[in-house]
C-alpha cells in the first residue's frame, strides 16, 4: 500500500526509524463532541524492544539513562513515595525490589507461621555476614581532603555475576565441552537469578549499615549467564561488599525435581468437578502445591541453591565527571535488546559458504540452554510442574508443560522473564512517569520562553468535559480495515519534524539572550535541573 506521494510502507517506516518516530503506532479515533470533528491519533507503541519498535525502545533507554542519573550522587535523600513503578519493563526488568526482607521461605529464613516454616538452620558452606545497625539514611558518608578541605560523597559502579558452569572458550562464551558444562544449573541460576539479587541487597544493607539504594541493569555475560551491573549510592568498603557476594545465597525450599513423571502425550487431565488434574492411568489428582511442600520433612535439603560468582568489580565514582557519565551509558547499553541477541551473530542460511563456525557454535549454547529453559519450573505456578507429578499453585485449567506463559521460558529471554532494571525504591524519589514527565516539561519551557506554543499536553485528554458534564472527546479504537499506517506514520513523522525546527529555533533564540546554561550534572528533582542539553534532537520535539 502507498499514499498519492508515492510513499511506501517500507519508505515511510525507513525514515520514521531514522528520525525517531514510532514505526507501529497505535492508532485511535478521537471523536470532539462539540465540533463533531474526528481525528485519527497515533500513539507510540511503547515497546522497548530495538526488534519490535527502534524509535520507542531507543526513548524508553534515554529516559531509564535520566533516572539512572538524577539518583545517583545525591547529597540528600529523595523524598519518599509509596508508588512503585508499574510501568511496562524494558523486557526483562527483573522483580521489584522490596526494599526490605522477602519472604525467609525462598531463603531459608524463618517466615510467618500462617504461611510456611522452614528450617533456619544456615547453610553449610557459607560464611557469616557482617551486620551493623541500619541508620535510616540513603546516602554515603562524606570525605573531606585535608589538604585542599574540598568534601566528597563517592558512589560506586557495581558488577556482581554467577558461577561458573564449565570452562568456555575464550572470547566467545561457548562451552569448550558442551556434554560436561551444567547446563541444569545454569537455567535453574537464572530462572531464579531475582531471589538471588534480592538476596543480595539485604544482606549489603545489613552490612553497610544503611539503606543502600541503587539502580541496576541485568544482562547476559557473552557465556548466557546473567550478571547484574549497578549505580549504588554512597562508598561502602571493598573488603565489606565482598564478603556479602561470598556469603550471599538463595535456598529454594520447592519439592524435588529430580524425576520426570509426564512428558510428550502422557500428560494428566484437568477434571472441572474436582478442580485438579488427574494421573491418565489411575485417575488419582496430583498432589497439590500445598500437599507437596507438606511432604518435605524438616531434614529435606533445599531443591536448589543459588550463589554469586567469585568475581566482583567495584569502581568508586565521583558526581558530575566523565567516567559517571560513562557509566550511566554502559548501565543502559543493552536494554533494548533480548537476552538471546546480545552477542548472537545471525547466520546467512541462504548461502552455507558464508556461516561463521563459531556464530553456529553460539546458536547451538543458546538452543541447549533454552532446552532447560523451557521445560523447568520457573514459580510455584508454573505449568512445568505437571511433569513432575505436581499440581502447579492455584491451578486452573489449559496448563501444558512446556508452554508456561512466563517470558521467563521464551528463547529470547532464556530464564530471565521479569525486570530487566531493577531501581530501589527511595533511588530519585520519583516514578518513571514522573522522569517521563520532567523531560517533556524542559521542552515545553524552552518552547515557551521563545515564544512558540508548546503542544498542549492535556489535547484531547479523556477527561475533558463538555458542557453537559460528559468527556468531550470519545476515543475508539480504529477499525482493521481503516487503518492506514503509511499514511499515519508519514503524518507522524512530518509533525515530528516541524517540532524538531521549533524546537532548534527556541534553542537559538535562548542562546543569543544570552540564557544561563543549565547544570546537566545536578541531582536535584525539578524538570530545569534535566536541562534542554540534556535532550538528545529526537527526543526534544517528541517529548511534548
Amino acid at each position: 500500500m502507498s499514499v498519492d506521494l508515492g510513499v511506501t510502507t517500507d519508505m515511510a517506516v525507513a525514515a520514521a526509524s531514522s528520525a525517531g518516530v514510532c514505526i507501529r503506532p497505535l492508532l485511535r479515533k478521537v471523536t470532539d463532541r462539540l465540533t463533531g470533528a474526528a481525528t485519527t491519533i497515533p500513539l507510540p507503541c511503547g515497546s522497548t524492544r530495538e526488534k519490535v519498535c527502534p524509535s520507542c525502545a531507543e526513548k524508553a533507554r534515554r529516559v531509564r539513562m535520566q533516572q539512572c542519573r538524577e539518583g545517583w550522587h545525591l547529597t540528600e535523600d529523595p523524598p519518599r513515595h509509596n508508588a512503585v513503578d508499574q510501568d511496562e519493563d524494558l523486557d526483562v526488568d527483573l522483580e521489584e525490589d522490596q526494599d526490605d526482607d522477602e519472604d525467609g521461605d525462598d531463603a531459608g529464613e524463618p517466615v510467618e507461621k500462617a504461611r510456611r516454616v522452614r528450617s533456619t538452620r544456615h547453610l553449610p558452606g557459607f560464611p557469616d555476614l557482617p551486620v551493623l545497625p541500619v541508620e535510616d539514611r540513603t546516602i554515603g558518608k562524606a570525605f573531606t581532603d585535608e589538604k585542599t578541605g574540598k568534601t566528597y560523597r563517592p558512589s560506586m559502579f557495581l558488577t556482581i555475576t554467577l558461577p561458573s558452569y564449565g570452562k568456555v572458550i575464550p572470547g566467545t562464551g561457548v562451552p569448550r565441552n558442551p556434554r560436561s558444562y551444567d547446563y541444569r544449573r545454569a537455567a535453574l541460576d537464572a530462572l531464579l537469578f531475582p531471589r538471588l539479587v534480592d538476596r543480595f541487597w539485604q544482606n549489603l544493607r545489613r552490612a553497610a549499615g544503611y539503606k543502600v539504594q541503587y539502580f541496576a541493569a541485568v544482562e547476559p555475560q557473552r557465556r548466557l549467564a546473567p550478571h547484574l551491573h549497578a549505580a549504588v549510592r554512597g562508598a561502602i568498603p571493598r573488603a565489606t561488599i565482598k564478603a556479602v557476594a561470598k556469603a550471599t545465597y538463595a535456598a529454594i525450599w520447592w519439592p524435588p525435581i529430580d524425576e520426570v513423571v509426564y512428558e510428550n502425550d502422557y500428560l494428566p487431565g484437568w477434571h472441572a468437578d474436582l478442580g485438579g488434574y488427574l494421573d491418565p492411568d489411575t485417575g488419582v489428582p496430583l498432589p497439590t502445591w500445598d500437599e507437596a511442600l507438606d511432604e518435605l520433612d524438616d531434614e529435606a535439603e533445599p531443591m536448589h541453591v543459588l550463589r554469586l560468582g567469585a568475581q566482583v568489580d567495584i569502581k568508586g565514582l565521583l558526581g558530575g565527571t566523565p567516567d559517571s557519565g560513562r557509566a550511566v551509558r554502559y548501565l543502559c547499553k543493552y536494554l533494548t535488546k533480548s537476552v538471546a541477541d546480545t552477542y548472537a551473530t545471525p547466520r546467512e542460511d541462504d548461502d552455507p559458504d558464508d556461516v561463521d563456525p563459531a556464530a553456529v557454535a553460539y546458536e547451538r549454547h543458546i538452543d541447549r540452554l533454552h532446552r532447560e529453559v523451557r521445560w523447568l519450573p520457573c514459580s510455584p505456578a508454573c505449568a512445568n510442574w505437571i511433569r513432575y507429578g505436581i499440581q502447579p499453585k492455584d491451578a486452573g485449567p489449559g496448563l501444558i508443560p512446556g508452554q508456561c506463559s512466563s517470558k521467563a521460558h521464551d528463547r529470547e529471554h532464556l530464564g530471565l522473564g521479569g525486570r530487566r532494571v531493577l531501581v530501589s525504591r527511595q533511588w530519585s524519589g520519583k516514578t518513571l512517569g514522573q522522569h517521563r514527565a520532567d523531560r517533556a516539561a524542559v521542552v515545553r519551557e524552552v518552547l515557551q520562553e521563545a515564544g512558540i506554543d508548546a503542544p498542549d499536553a492535556d489535547r484531547m485528554a479523556a477527561d475533558v468535559l463538555d458542557t453537559d458534564g460528559q468527556p468531550r472527546f470519545v476515543w475508539e479504537d480504529v477499525p482493521v480495515p481503516e487503518r492506514d499506517y503509511t499514511t499515519v506514520i508519514a503524518q507522524s513523522l512530518r509533525q515530528a519534524q516541524r517540532w524538531r525546527v521549533q524546537y532548534e529555533q527556541a534553542k537559538a533564540l535562548a542562546a543569543q539572550r544570552g540564557s544561563p546554561p543549565v547544570d546537566s550534572n545536578s541531582a536535584t528533582p525539578t524538570p530545569v535541573a534535566l536541562g534542554a542539553a540534556q535532550l538528545d534532537q529526537e527526543e526534544a520535539w517528541n517529548a511534548c
